[in-house]
């Protein structure tokens, strides 16, 4: 079991995976597009490998065979198409993620959100689930450089005033740790996003978690109970 974390002036979530239960719609987006173009088909687990990530490295990390052909954009209107259609299931966050963050705002923690998804996509999300109001900040992939480089946090920092000793960050992808890992900043892991607990667990983290009220548990300096359930 972790130890209890300290108390933190500044904690940073990922969205997707992490805050909100939409890998599997992430995925089947993705495979709709690539099939509807006629590219070169992927599994499941290689388009899990890259939620995280912003939308052009997506890409390159999907297709490096493709690097150099015209496709990026058609693939991109393509999947925010499927992402959007009313026959997937429409992302939600996770059970208990609304509770979590209303009650560390409550205890004065700020809170922000450093993303693979666009502005435009972010500012859709916060819109629909009525969680904008809860973070004083956040950074998208078309903003700046995209994970696992360490601009998203570097910018968070600077804009709040939060030293790096002071804030965490709170991902379910290597990208998320190791871009905190890059800026100097410490990281949590969670396991029921899109990256498997042995993957996160090899990376430099000062804990991983499978359960949500782990995690929440832990970021207010309590000892983590044991629980039933995932995210």
């Amino acid at each position: 079991m972790a130890e209890p974390g300290r108390r933190w002036d500044l904690v940073v979530f990922d969205w997707d995976g992490t805050l909100m239960d939409s890998t599997a719609q992430i995925v089947e987006a993705a495979r709709r597009a690539i099939a509807e173009l006629g590219l070169p088909p992927r599994e499941e687990a290689q388009v899990k490998e890259i939620i995280g990530l912003g939308l052009k490295e997506s890409w390159h990390r999907l297709f490096p065979e493709l690097a150099g052909e015209d496709h990026f954009g058609a693939f991109v209107e393509s999947y925010r198409g499927h992402f959007f259609s009313s026959e997937l299931h429409v992302a939600r966050p996770f059970e208990r993620v609304d509770a979590m963050l209303e009650g560390l705002r409550r205890g004065g923690y700020g809170l922000a959100v450093a993303t693979g998804k666009s502005r435009r996509g972010l500012d859709r999300d916060f819109e629909r689930t009525g969680l904008g109001r809860l973070f004083c900040g956040s950074r998208t992939a078309d903003e700046t450089r995209s994970k696992p480089e360490p601009d998203m946090l570097l910018e968070l920092l600077e804009a709040t005033g939060v030293p790096a000793s002071r804030a965490v960050m709170v991902g379910d992808t290597e990208w998320d740790l190791e871009m905190a890992r890059r800026a100097g900043v410490a990281s949590v892991g969670v396991g029921w996003g899109a990256h498997s607990m042995e993957r996160l667990r090899r990376l430099e983290s000062l804990a991983c978690f499978e359960v949500l009220d782990e995690l929440w548990d832990w970021l207010q300096g309590r000892q983590p109970e044991a629980r039933q359930g995932a995210g």
